[in-house]
């Protein structure tokens, strides 16, 4: 293998790989990269066995070629050349790779390509979908999967095609998150299926605004789902199971409704959390309805600490219905105040031991549910 790249295409190759390299693989070989001649492109690719990433560069390829390199020297050198042509020269007897570029010269020992597991790769994509509505779908959902796997199911975000419509959905037994969206496509019958969190953050990660469109290749006989961007390709093992029936969660009504801007909520749950974390992230939601007509609501937001002391913050709001006391984990709140772009939220409650439900106003594509926190927790 004779080839040249650039550095600054290869360096971002690189990193964008090596995120499916495990810090303990079972295998050698799991810790390396793939570097393969392909057309007039260097493919590298890399996997943990469930989740495999495969990134195209361009590239002069002189001699045809394969092997793989330890991932995290080949990172560390490659990010350190000068910003110009890198040539890679592979000697097939000592299964070492000679990296020059500029006045730098280095050789690095790898494994055989023979060696590294095949990647699931191509195949007809059957999903159409925008990068940036993709990217948003799976930020908006993401952060409510379990981070323990004591119900491995619930590490996954569902995914459902149905009709014309794509759903996205994540729980961890304290909240809820689900997103929608309509598709240019229809499905005759529903297809399901939940995929683990790390693959999808991967792929929010990866898609730039060069990704106008993504493709997704569904699971046929394999239980794989293949993400394929402009330059890149994402395949991961689905989750085994079945995921709960989560509309049975989401309130039909409420007793409160409030508006508020979104950055200013955001901004006094930030403040509250500070001395909410000894607390068990247990803040207390106050609202309050408008005291005549014309009048703003307003609502309070407190975090205490008994060692180190506490915060609360008032803003206006628009409220319809009762006033509310109630307590959340005001973690969660900021996780889904993070992923709202619009200007208002609406919050809307049933009362202190309800769950809460928050939607950003104006849409009804997205909303997400947090139980409340007894004030014995």
């Amino acid at each position: 293998m004779k080839v040249s790249v650039l550095q600054e295409n290869l360096a971002k190759g690189v990193s964008i790989v090596s995120r499916a390299v495990e810090n303990r693989p079972t295998l050698p070989v799991l810790a390396n990269v793939l570097l393969e001649t392909e057309d007039a492109r260097l493919k590298l690719a890399a996997t943990n066995l469930e989740m495999s990433i495969v990134c195209w560069i361009g590239a002069k390829v002189e001699e045809e070629g394969a092997i793989t390199l330890p991932a995290k020297t080949f990172a560390d050198l490659v990010n350190n050349l000068s910003p110009e042509r890198v040539d890679l020269t592979l000697n097939m007897q000592t299964l070492a790779v000679h990296v020059r570029c500029g006045t730098t010269n280095s050789n690095i020992k790898g494994i055989d390509a023979s060696e590294f597991p095949l990647v699931p790769q191509g195949g007809e994509g059957e999903v159409q979908i925008p990068g940036k509505v993709l990217k948003e779908m799976i930020n908006q959902t993401v952060f409510a999967t379990a981070k323990e796997d004591n119900r491995p199911i619930l590490t996954g975000v569902y995914t459902q095609f149905d009709k014309d419509v794509m759903t996205m959905a994540s729980a961890d037994g304290y909240r809820l998150a689900v997103r929608t969206t309509k598709l240019d496509q229809t499905f005759a019958r529903p297809i399901d299926m939940t995929i683990p969190a790390k693959p999808l953050q991967e792929v929010a990660r990866i898609i730039s605004d060069e990704d106008d469109i993504v493709t997704i290749t569904l699971p046929a006989e394999r239980d794989i789902v293949i993400f394929h961007l402009k330059s890149v390709d994402i395949s991961t093992q689905l989750l085994e199971g079945k995921f709960p029936d989560f509309g049975a969660i989401i309130p039909r009504s409420y007793v409160t409704a409030t508006t508020v801007y979104t950055e200013d909520l955001l901004r006094a749950c930030k403040r509250a959390e500070i001395f909410a974390r000894d607390n068990a992230n247990s803040a207390k939601l106050y609202v309050k309805p408008p005291k005549g007509p014309g009048e703003p609501g307003e609502v309070t937001i407190a975090g205490k600490s008994a060692e180190r002391g506490d915060n609360e913050g008032m803003i206006d709001a628009s409220v319809e219905g009762e006033a509310l006391d109630i307590s959340f984990n005001i973690k969660y709140l900021i996780e889904v105040l993070n992923v709202i772009p619009e200007e208002r939220v609406i919050f809307e409650s049933n009362g202190a031991q309800a769950p809460g439900v928050v939607r950003p106003e104006g849409r009804s594509d997205f909303i997400s549910v947090i139980m409340p926190m007894s004030v014995g927790r």
